[in-house]
């Protein structure tokens, strides 16, 4: 297994040690002892799975403590364009925007830390898998909306195919003078 640093602190690209032969492909999506090795030791206590056709745009959501979820994404089918945005207080990448292309045949993950707003694009149709260490909670949901002037994300999809819920969340501006989060 490789673990590559990303420039953000905590947020970490990770690409398996696929074994292949002539009958296929095999690849250990997660060991616990593995992980910890490169000091990973999160412990994930749900799982998701979704399909989104091309054009699709997702994001970006997060929650907030004690709630927080980390993630460990990866796509099963197609290419996706992750999107992970950095709104942990205090940290001295706050909005800042890290792009990751997850594609299937290249069976790469990211893990992304609590405080990260989330989101990704289907370049193509593609299944997404993810992994988090906190049950969802309503609630305890916020996000930001896809078309953020502050993130300024480049979403490489001309038209998103966007849920009611995402074309309707507030702007980071915004969750800042609610002080539902803080840079600080």
């Amino acid at each position: 297994m490789e673990v590559k640093q990303t420039g953000i602190e905590g947020l970490l690209e990770i690409f398996p040690s696929v074994l292949e032969d002539s009958r296929g492909w095999f690849y250990e999506f997660y060991r616990e002892d593995l992980f910890a090795q490169h000091g990973i030791t999160d412990k994930f206590v749900q799982e998701n799975k979704s399909f989104s056709r091309k054009g699709v745009v997702r994001g970006l959501h997060m929650q907030l403590a004690p709630h927080a979820q980390t993630k460990l994404v990866s796509v099963f089918q197609g290419t996706i364009l992750d999107v992970a945005a950095d709104l942990r207080a205090g940290s001295p990448t706050f909005g800042k925007v890290y792009y990751c292309l997850l594609e299937a045949r290249r069976n790469n993950m990211l893990l992304v830390p609590e405080g990260f707003a989330h989101g990704f694009s289907a370049l193509e149709d593609s299944v997404f898998f993810y992994k988090c260490t906190h049950h969802y909670h309503r609630d305890a949901e916020v996000g930001v909306r896809w078309n953020d002037p502050q993130l300024n994300i480049n979403w490489q999809i001309n038209d998103p195919i966007l849920s009611e819920k995402d074309q309707h969340l507030p702007t980071l501006e915004e969750l800042l003078r609610k002080s539902v989060i803080s840079r600080y």
